[in-house]
C-alpha cells in the first residue's frame, strides 16, 4: 500500500501525518531529527507493549543515546494529574533533555497525557504521536490538543501542543476490538455530518468496508478524515472559531461520559456517536434541519452497531436531565454562562450556537436517557454483541 502523506501547515509548527500499512516498522524514516545521540522517552499503552518495544529496539539500532519505555494503563482514568505526574517525575529522572524525542504509543488516552507532559516538561520537547486506535489515527493525534481530565470535567487541563509528526499505521487497527474500531469510526463519520455530505453518503455505501479494515476503504477514510482536520486547524489552530465544529457531539458526549464515570461503561466514540444523534434531534426539533436527516445519522449509526441512545448503556447509567446538563455548564466550551452547542441545517452543515430553547433540550435529553423506542435498542444490543 502506498504511503499517504497530509501536511499540516502551521508555519514553525507545521508537521506531516503518514498514513499507511507497515509504517511502524519504520518509524525512523518518519522523524524530522536525527535518533542519535539523543534521549528517547516512549509513553505506551500497556496494551501495545510489542508496539512500543519495536520503535524501542529501533531507536537503539539508529544510535539513540537511551530509549526508555514507559506503560500506562488503558481508560479515561489515565488522564489524570496522578498518571502525569508519574510521566513527568519518570521523565526528569531518567535525564529527559530539551533535544529529547517522546513518543505516545496508543490510542487518544495515551497521546493526550503523553501530548500535554512533553508540551511542559522542559518547556516542551518534540513529540511524535503513534496512534494505534482508529479513533486516535483519525481524531486526537491530529491538532495538537492535549490534556488530561479532573473531577469538574473531561479535558479542562491541557494546552494546544503540536505534535513533531504522527504515523499512522493500518496494521495496527487489526489488533483492537470490534467495539473500539467502531468508537473510532463515529469520529470519521464526524467529518462527513460537519462540512462533506458527499462524504458522509460514501460512508453509507462503504461504512461496513471501513470497519472490517479493507485496505483501500481505510485508506481513504483516515486520510479524507485527517485532512479535512488539519484544514479545520490551519483555519483556527487554537479553536476561536471554525474549529470548534470538531466539537460536533461532544457537549452531549462528553456529559454522559462523565455520568458513566469513565469507568468502561462507554467509550468516547461510542458518546459521541450518541451525542451526534441528540444534535440532529435538537436540530430538528428547533427546526433548523429536515428530521430525515436526523434519522439518516441514526440508522446509520445503528447499521454499523454504534450507540445512539444514552439508554442503550448498560449497565445504565445514574443521571438526570437536570444532571447532565449542569455538567454540560462547566464544559470548557461553555461561554458567559451559555453552553455552546455544535448543531446542523443537514447533513455537512454544522454550526456554532449558544441560543438553544431549554425545553427543547430537555426534551432531547430525557428521550436519550430512555423514554423512546425498545425496538431500536434490541437492533444495537445485537449488532453490538456480534461484533464485540
Amino acid at each position: 500500500m502506498e504511503t499517504k502523506i497530509v501536511t499540516v501547515n502551521l508555519d514553525a509548527a507545521s508537521y506531516e501525518i503518514y498514513i499507511g500499512s507497515g509504517l511502524l516498522y519504520r518509524v525512523v524514516d518518519f522523524l524530522p531529527t536525527e535518533v542519535e545521540g539523543k534521549s528517547v522517552f516512549i509513553v505506551a499503552d500497556a496494551n501495545v507493549r510489542n508496539h512500543a518495544e519495536s520503535i524501542q529496539t529501533m531507536m537503539i539500532q539508529n544510535s539513540a543515546a537511551k530509549a526508555e519505555i514507559m506503560y500506562l494503563p488503558s481508560g479515561e482514568k489515565t488522564k489524570s494529574f496522578s498518571q502525569a505526574e508519574k510521566i513527568l517525575d519518570w521523565m526528569l529522572n531518567e535525564g529527559i533533555g530539551r533535544d529529547s524525542i517522546v513518543f505516545a504509543v496508543g490510542g487518544g488516552v495515551i497521546g493526550d497525557i503523553t501530548g500535554f507532559c512533553a508540551s511542559i516538561v522542559m518547556r516542551g520537547v518534540r513529540c511524535v504521536q503513534v496512534p494505534t486506535t482508529l479513533l486516535a489515527q483519525v481524531d486526537s493525534s491530529v491538532g495538537g490538543k492535549t490534556g488530561i481530565n479532573t473531577r469538574q470535567g473531561k479535558n479542562l487541563v491541557g494546552s494546544f501542543y503540536q505534535p513533531s509528526a504522527v504515523v499512522a499505521d493500518i496494521q495496527t487497527l487489526r489488533t483492537l476490538p470490534r467495539r473500539e474500531l467502531l468508537a473510532g469510526y463515529a469520529e470519521i463519520v464526524k467529518y462527513g455530518l460537519i462540512n462533506d455530505a458527499n462524504f458522509f453518503t460514501w460512508l453509507e455505501q462503504n461504512g461496513a468496508a471501513v470497519c472490517n479494515l479493507e485496505d483501500d476503504a481505510v485508506s481513504h477514510a483516515i486520510e479524507t478524515s485527517v485532512a479535512a482536520k488539519a484544514r479545520t486547524v490551519q483555519a483556527d489552530e487554537k479553536e476561536s472559531g471554525v474549529r470548534a465544529l470538531l466539537n460536533l457531539g461532544h457537549t452531549f458526549g462528553h456529559a454522559l461520559e462523565a455520568a458513566a464515570k469513565y469507568d468502561g461503561r462507554l467509550l468516547h466514540g461510542e458518546a459521541v456517536a450518541i451525542g451526534m444523534v441528540m444534535a440532529f434531534d435538537l436540530s430538528s426539533r428547533m427546526g433548523l434541519c429536515p428530521r430525515t436527516d436526523y434519522e439518516r445519522v441514526e440508522q446509520h449509526f445503528l447499521d454499523i452497531g454504534l450507540p445512539t441512545r444514552a439508554s442503550f448503556i448498560e449497565p445504565a447509567i445514574s443521571a438526570t436531565v437536570d444532571g447532565l446538563i449542569d455538567i454540560m455548564g462547566h464544559d470548557k466550551k461553555a461561554a458567559k454562562g451559555k453552553i455552546k452547542f455544535i448543531l446542523v441545517r443537514g447533513i455537512g452543515e454544522a454550526f456554532v450556537t449558544g441560543d438553544v430553547p431549554e425545553n427543547l433540550l430537555r426534551e432531547v435529553i430525557k428521550d436519550s436517557l430512555g423514554q423512546e423506542g425498545a425496538g431500536t435498542k434490541g437492533r444495537w444490543k445485537s449488532a453490538f454483541s456480534f461484533h464485540s
